[in-house]
């Protein structure tokens, strides 16, 4: 089953969310369990079956990077569970960097100020990477498309670090 194919839309990394979501509702409706109160054990198993795949579906095409690497399997390349890293040794140079920004965050005489500095730069590298992405899956060029997913977990994973970090010493 297509995730795209199954909420009708075409495959491409920008999605009409409103429309996703509508479709998505629409989905569920139809194999809600109330619907087969009276049908047989095996159709229940069905219909609660379809609705976890539905809402796997749902799930990954809402959030961009998921949405990316599904495209990417479409296209041949699977990076669940990879092991191959990042060769790009400007970016891992800047990782580094943005790595000492954040502890310095930490020891900012304005942590919160310093904070929103923080985020709002990697607010926009992350935008500039979804655009170079949404390019790369355009084209179809497919190992170019893996490495920017690979670099935008990255930038995802630093910003879940800057919001521990806010949690920590702001609340």
């Amino acid at each position: 089953m297509n995730y795209f194919e199954l909420f009708d839309l075409p495959v491409a990394f920008q999605v009409d969310a409103t429309l996703l979501s509508g479709r998505y509702r629409e989905l569920q409706r139809a194999v809600h369990p109330d619907n087969f109160a009276d049908a047989s054990e095996r159709d229940r198993l069905m219909a609660v079956q379809k609705a976890a795949e539905i809402n796997d579906a749902f799930q990954t095409l809402k959030e961009p990077v998921a949405r990316a690497q599904y495209m990417l399997k479409l296209g041949g390349i699977e990076l669940q569970g990879e092991t191959q890293t990042i060769r790009d040794t400007g970016f891992l140079m800047e990782q580094m960097m943005l790595r000492e920004t954040l502890e310095e965050v930490e020891e900012s005489s304005d942590v919160e100020s310093a904070a929103m500095d923080f985020a709002d730069d990697l607010g926009q590298r992350t935008r500039a990477l979804m655009q170079q992405l949404e390019s790369q899956l355009g084209d179809q060029q497919w190992p170019e498309a893996a490495d920017s997913v690979r670099k935008l977990k990255f930038m995802k994973k630093l910003e879940e670090e800057l919001a521990q970090l806010e949690d920590r010493l702001l609340a």
